[in-house]
């Protein structure tokens, strides 16, 4: 089944959105699971990339010195005198995937804006369940994408969706919900907690 990943990065987008839209601005205001991020900055970041084209895009990277966490810092920078407002109707602005996050057919949008979500939703305890085709494509994606830096993370483990039809890989098995394991592999140390298996200390260890 061919999976169209941009219109689920659309959809993704969407629901952020409108779950940005509820926020008081004391939520705004709160962390997430970012280190020293905000929500605000986790929703600036999501959408930071859109409005560069090639040379604007090779320019920041140059900015940044070549660091993903400089360069992401510069995009959330930009945003700064952003009101919560603003940041609300730009994401409604830019559902459509395009420059870098509509790269690997949209993938990247898709799981970026999933994590990101869930980076917001898990410290205000907003709970929500997530489609499971975006799921299954941001797994089957997130352990070799490059904006995540997750193959050594999850190198010799076979990784095992209890709640989905999913896994990947080989070794000592990791499992848990869809959800779970994604942020795990996105790096996000709470997650871990959550899965269970012969391969989940080594994870853990592996992980900040």
């Amino acid at each position: 089944m061919v999976v169209d990943a941009a219109s689920l990065a659309r959809d993704e987008r969407a629901d952020l959105a409108d779950f940005l839209a509820t926020l008081t601005p004391e939520q705004w205001g709160s962390p997430s699971l970012c280190d020293g991020w905000r929500v605000r900055d986790v929703v600036a970041h999501v959408f930071s990339y859109e409005d560069l084209g090639l040379p604007g895009l090779v320019g920041r990277f140059v900015s940044g010195g070549l660091n993903p966490d400089r360069i992401n810092a510069i995009g959330i920078a930009g945003d700064a005198t952003r009101t919560t407002g603003d940041l609300v109707q730009h994401a409604r602005d830019h559902l459509e995937p395009r420059g870098l996050t509509a790269l690997f057919g949209g993938r990247i949008a898709l799981t970026d804006a999933l994590i990101h979500h869930q980076d917001i939703r898990r410290p205000l305890g907003a709970t929500r369940e997530i489609p499971t085709e975006r799921l299954r494509c941001a797994l089957d994606f997130a352990p070799t994408a490059p904006p995540l830096r997750a193959r050594k993370r999850v190198r010799g483990l076979e990784l095992v969706a209890t709640d989905i039809e999913w896994r990947s890989g080989k070794g000592p098995v990791v499992e848990g919900p869809a959800e779970a394991l994604l942020m795990a592999i996105a790096g996000r140390p709470m997650a871990v907690d959550e899965l269970k298996g012969s391969g989940q200390p080594m994870l853990a260890a592996r992980l900040p």
